[in-house]
């Protein structure tokens, strides 16, 4: 694994945004995995690990706010223009004409926007548990828990924490809740186990009118080859509206996900072989 990053500009000034690469540097046609809301890059280390041994070139950046990368002064501006201007910086850094993307929830948003994008350089598209409606009343537990500032005295307060906000993955196997947990939170500065995000990125958030939310001219736009995972019991991404994805648009391939609901961890093979099936076929 390698670590790096790429100076991006918003209204206060240049942030950082890191990133990790894994795989041969000059592969052709790199895959890059954005993660959700409140999560970061590492999230794809598993599937990462298995594409790399079929030979694809995998990027993971940490959205800014999140992970490792910089922060924003100010914090109205988390928000989808920001992170699809600092997506086309880092594409722009890979040199190459073209991507494949995967993209869980805010990453699946961040695909479809760029997606839909005249000349997108976005060749194939992996969205994970998202889709261009989102009825509000999902949205409602996600707002209660994201912008906390928790610390936690050691790792095991903080995979309780995380396995009870998150408890929609699914089944996660202990040695999976413990990775979850270790790639997500810092060392305080007074000791203990902070996360990994921001506080800030939930202004915006919580300051947007609670209301459904509705993309499907976006995703009418989209022309390139598309596979959505959907968890079978997600909240956010409904069964209407994954059958409704399959019909129009990029006329999605559809996966549904047994046992997980908002949104499939892709930690286990049972969730990652469907996305190393569908890249691999052209």
């Amino acid at each position: 694994m390698r670590h790096a990053s790429v100076a991006c500009l918003s209204g206060g000034g240049f942030h950082e945004m890191a990133y990790t690469e894994r795989g041969p540097e000059h592969a052709a046609r790199p895959i890059v995995c954005v993660h959700g809301l409140t999560r970061n890059g590492r999230d794809f280390d598993t599937l990462a690990a298995r594409l790399v041994e079929a030979g694809r070139r995998i990027i993971c950046p940490d959205v800014v706010g999140r992970g490792v990368s910089g922060r924003l002064a100010d914090p109205m501006g988390y928000g989808y223009p920001q992170y699809l201007a600092d997506m086309a910086v880092l594409i722009g850094r890979l040199d190459c004409a073209e991507v494949d993307w995967v993209g869980t929830s805010m990453g699946g948003l961040i695909g479809m926007m760029l997606a839909a994008q005249p000349g997108s350089p976005i060749r194939r598209l992996v969205i994970n548990d998202v889709g261009p409606f989102i009825p509000a009343a999902a949205l409602e537990p996600i707002a209660i828990y994201v912008g906390t500032d928790p610390l936690f005295p050691d790792l095991d307060a903080a995979e309780s924490y995380f396995r009870k906000v998150h408890a929609p993955f699914g089944a996660l196997s202990d040695r999976q809740w413990r990775h979850l947990t270790e790639t997500s939170v810092r060392a305080g500065e007074a000791g203990g186990y902070r996360l990994t995000y921001d506080p800030g990125i939930a202004v915006p958030f919580k300051a947007a009118k609670a209301s459904d939310i509705d993309l499907w001219p976006l995703w009418d736009k989209i022309t390139c080859p598309t596979l959505v995972l959907r968890g079978a019991e997600s909240d956010l991404l409904l069964e209407q509206t994954a059958e409704e994805m399959a019909r129009r648009g990029p006329k999605a391939e559809v996966v549904t996900v047994p046992d997980c609901g908002h949104a499939p961890a892709l930690l286990d093979e049972s969730q990652t072989d469907p996305i190393l099936a569908w890249l691999a076929r052209e």
